[in-house]
């Protein structure tokens, strides 16, 4: 049940549609490969900026002639390791230069780790989706 908030600055020579279709399409693939994550309960949400209003060490992207990205997954705590933290964040940046054409190197990827009692969807928290899921105790099993 992952959120990924995705915001993008590109050349005027990238699309000027369906590229944040094709962006929302491979950050769900991403998250499901990398980090597990059910792509029929991940949101995504794609905001393009103006390469113009993106700055980095006080140049705008424009003047650079580069893309940039920042993209946010917020997931449940401890259910990803480091390593599948880091395979994700490699991934969607290589997957950015790749929809977007050559990146600026300060191009960033958050794994956002949220408590599960104070993270949730539909109305219920992570942690009350885990408690629900369990299984009754077995009250009918013998005791020794």
């Amino acid at each position: 049940m992952p959120m990924i908030q995705i915001r993008f600055a590109a050349p005027a020579s990238s699309p000027a549609t369906g590229l944040e279709a094709g962006i929302a399409a491979r950050a769900a693939a991403l998250a499901a490969q990398w980090l597990g994550k059910d792509p029929t309960v991940t949101a995504v949400l794609v905001e393009r900026a103006e390469a113009h209003h993106w700055f980095v060490g006080g140049r705008s992207l424009a003047q650079e002639g580069l893309a940039a990205s920042w993209l946010d997954i917020r997931v449940t705590e401890g259910t990803n390791t480091k390593d599948e933290k880091a395979a994700f964040v490699a991934a969607t940046f290589a997957a950015m230069a790749e929809l977007l054409g050559p990146l600026h190197p300060e191009s960033y990827v958050h794994v956002v780790e949220a408590r599960a009692d104070a993270y949730g969807y539909g109305g219920l928290t992570q942690e009350r989706r885990y408690i629900a899921a369990r299984p009754a105790p077995d009250s009918a099993r013998p005791r020794s």
